[in-house]
Formats: structure tokens, C-alpha cells, sequence
């Protein structure tokens, strides 16, 4: 975090650029992967064309999902005997994601935990809840651009526990996309699978001020 804090202070704003059920089985992973989207970035990208009503709630990193995975690979969109959430309990969601990419994470991901709705849900806030955002990060004032590796450092240094092989930082279009940690079924922070580290190749990328 203080190399992070350093690099904001030592930088000026930048200016911005320009269902079905598959074949595998419900509780068939090792671990997870939180999912933290910087939503300047997928609202630059995808959600503003899209009219996405999340992009106009100024937020920075908000939760794309929680992931089972695998050693080798991961399952998707799974045979499960749980029923489907209700709408009010993915609306509920909306403080920490949007309620239509509830029920898609849900769909995807949700099902392959082999937990009951409300568990899973649960199960997300409590993953977001054991992950500290850097303090810079939470409220940032302007567009800035950084080494995806100062973040990732700043990660490691608010989280004790978390490793250099734990964390992957993504990118899109020169922008920072997501920071993704892998958890264990307990939420205690791991390695990540190979298959998993895939960091961001740029020397710098932007994040866009909420």
C-alpha cells in the first residue's frame, strides 16, 4: 500500500482513452476465485453502450463472482439438485453486484458450489469481506496509470497472508480489468493454479477514477 500511495503521489491524473445445464457436477473443485472488477473499466468498455444502470453508482471495485475451481481447469454452469435464487434474492445482491449478474454468476458458477442459493450469496459477501482493498483505492479523486504490479503489490501488502502466486491482476485495452485471488472452500487466501496466473503483460494501465 505504500508503494502504491507513493505512485499516486508521485503521478498526475492521466486523460481516459478514446442456460442450460452443462456436464459437469456440483461440487466437483478445490478452490475459488474472487473476482473484483473495477467498474470504471467495464463500464468504459462494455456497460455504458450496454445502458448498464451499476454505471452510474460511481463505484470502483465491486464483485464479478466467486468461482469454483480446479487444479486443472473448472466447472461451469453445473448439474446441481439446488433451486435457483428467487428474484428478491438476487436483487438483495445489489450492494455488492448487480442483481442481473447475480443470477448469472448464479447460473455459471453458483450451481457448481453444490451450496443452496442463499449460501452461496453468503458465501460471496464473506469472500469480499476477507479481502482488503488498498485505502488509495477506495476512494480515488482521478484517473491515474500504474504498473499492474504496484497493485498487485498493494494487495499483498493490505492482505497478510496473500502471495505473489495467489493474486493476478488483468487488463483490457490498456485499462486494469479485475484483481483475482484464489481462496480456499474456507476463504483463507492460496495458490493460485498455473492455469490461473494470467497477469496483466503491460509495463502501465489505467483505471479511470469512478
Amino acid at each position: 500500500m505504500r508503494v502504491l500511495a507513493l505512485w499516486l503521489a508521485l503521478t498526475g491524473p492521466v486523460l481516459a482513452e478514446g442456460d442450460g445445464a452443462g456436464n459437469d457436477r456440483a461440487g466437483d473443485f478445490s478452490h475459488y476465485i474472487l473476482a473484483l472488477s473495477w467498474q470504471p473499466t467495464w463500464c468504459a468498455l462494455e456497460g455504458e453502450a450496454r445502458g448498464a444502470e451499476e454505471c452510474s453508482w460511481g463505484r470502483g471495485f465491486t464483485l464479478h463472482g466467486l468461482w469454483p475451481q480446479r487444479e486443472e481447469g473448472w466447472p461451469a454452469f453445473c448439474r446441481t439438485v439446488e433451486r435457483d435464487p428467487s428474484r428478491g434474492e438476487t436483487g438483495a445482491m445489489a450492494d455488492v453486484m448487480a442483481p442481473g449478474l447475480a443470477w448469472y454468476q448464479w447460473k455459471k458458477h453458483g450451481r457448481c458450489s453444490a451450496l443452496p442459493p442463499e449460501a452461496y450469496f453468503a458465501l460471496m459477501r464473506d469472500a469480499v469481506a476477507a479481502v482488503a482493498v488498498p485505502g488509495p483505492l477506495r476512494d480515488l479523486r482521478e484517473d491515474i496509470e500504474l504498473p499492474p504490479s504496484v497493485l498487485e503489490d498493494a494487495f499483498i501488502e493490505a492482505n497478510p497472508g496473500l502471495s505473489p502466486d495467489g493474486i493476478t491482476v488483468t487488463c483490457a485495452k490498456g485499462h486494469i480489468k479485475e484483481v483475482r485471488i484464489c481462496l480456499t472452500p474456507d476463504l483463507a487466501f492460496r495458490r493460485c493454479a498455473p492455469d490461473a496466473r494470467r497477469d496483466c503483460g503491460l509495463e502501465r494501465a489505467k483505471m479511470d477514477r469512478p
